[in-house]
């Protein structure tokens, strides 16, 4: 148990440097050349460098200090020290990619990509519980107290800072933030929720054990039977319950429109799926 409590944790630090990392990149190649303060702490450095020419590394580190304890103490020990190593990677990356060859200076690309990417990043970095300091900490807590996605959570958190931005930069760049900000609440819950990368099949039918085998044998997937009764015919029927990933669903509709064509099977996407074969290992004592 200890040893796979240490991998878990290696992981989460893992993936919140890999995160950290993209956010960094993300800030230099896309949003300070094109002038988007995209919200948050990064939205305030920009506008600093653009009204004072100052660091926004080094105004990113001392900016995230303050906040910093404040998630210490609504969030939790756990996150806080997870988010020491996000708060402060992400200036640590600006800094040494401050000048960075590559850079979009095209606000509508840098709002698109630049949302894109840095959604992907900072998913990642709260893949890892985590967060990169600033108000993706605020907007931790946010989600912690109301409950809603970290997507939406932490687009109302930076769209009051990039609402603020009117004042220096015009009206069109601070639309292109609004458009990137939601952008990236959107990616976020992408890499979050992994949408649409496994389905949650319903299949009901009065041939379960030939439909049983063929899940068995042709995708390898476990399944749940639920006794029911077809409404129309009052026939008792066997719905099954079976999760899988997007080319196994795939598979497995192409196996039951030609072994049981009459078969009613309906394809749900599944937001996240937590257990044996998705988050755990797919067998019991084996490493896949």
């Amino acid at each position: 148990m200890n040893t796979l409590k240490w991998n878990k944790t290696v992981t989460e630090y893992l993936y919140i440097l890999i995160g950290a990392t993209i956010v960094g990149l993300a800030y230099n190649i896309f949003f300070l050349p094109s002038k988007l303060a995209a919200g948050g702490i990064s939205g305030v450095s920009t506008i600093l460098f653009e009204m004072y020419a100052w660091s926004p590394a080094m105004t990113q580190a001392l900016i995230n200090i303050p906040i910093f304890f404040i998630g210490w103490i609504a969030i939790g020990k756990d996150f806080s020290l997870k988010s020491l190593v996000g708060t402060f990677w992400v200036p640590f990356i600006i800094f040494l990619s401050t000048d960075i060859p590559l850079t979009v200076t095209n606000p509508f690309l840098g709002a698109l990509y630049g949302g894109i990417i840095l959604g992907v990043g900072l998913g990642i970095v709260y893949k890892g519980n985590g967060s990169t300091g600033g108000t993706a900490a605020i907007a931790q807590i946010v989600k912690k107290f109301t409950g809603i996605s970290s997507g939406y959570s932490q687009f109302i958190v930076d769209g009051l800072v990039v609402i603020g931005s009117i004042i220096v930069f015009n009206l069109e760049l601070t639309l292109f933030a609004l458009l990137t900000i939601y952008i990236c609440g959107k990616a976020i819950d992408f890499v979050q929720l992994r949408t649409s990368a496994t389905k949650l099949i319903l299949i009901i039918t009065e041939e379960e054990e030939k439909i049983q085998n063929l899940i068995h044998k042709s995708i390898d997937r476990g399944l749940t039977k639920v006794r029911s009764v077809g409404g129309y015919t009052n026939q008792d029927k066997t719905m099954i319950l079976c999760v899988t990933e997007q080319q196994e669903a795939v598979q497995l509709k192409k196996l039951l429109q030609k072994e049981v064509p009459s078969t009613f099977v309906i394809f749900v996407n599944a937001s996240e799926i937590l257990g044996r074969g998705f988050s755990l290992d797919k067998y019991y004592g084996q490493k896949l």
